[in-house]
């Protein structure tokens, strides 16, 4: 039996399972597992190259910075997000200690 290899982005097929997925992915803390969950956002959505077009950045250094060695600045991160079509929000997050 043939396996196949699998790759997240084939299954973010709407805008909602790809905020679904990067929520899970910010979710998870760790700035790896961001960095390649933008990028499977961003094949789901056209590829690095369209992204590189949209956002105004270098494709090769998207590609370096989308992956597990990136180390973006805030702006290259927002600037990626805002290419795809979403934007960060903040949300208070109900499990931790309440402010007095």
């Amino acid at each position: 039996m043939a396996t196949v290899p699998y790759s997240s982005s084939d299954y973010l097929k709407t805008d909602e399972d790809i905020v679904d997925y990067l929520d899970a992915a910010m979710e998870d803390g760790d700035s790896r597992v961001l960095l390649l969950a933008l990028r499977n956002a961003a094949i789901a959505k056209g590829g690095i190259a369209k992204l590189a077009e949209i956002t105004g950045l270098n494709r090769e250094s998207l590609y370096k910075t989308l992956s597990e060695q990136g180390n973006p600045q805030y702006d290259t991160v927002a600037a990626i997000v805002h290419g795809l079509g979403f934007r960060f929000s903040i949300q208070r997050d109900s499990s931790d200690l309440q402010a007095a």
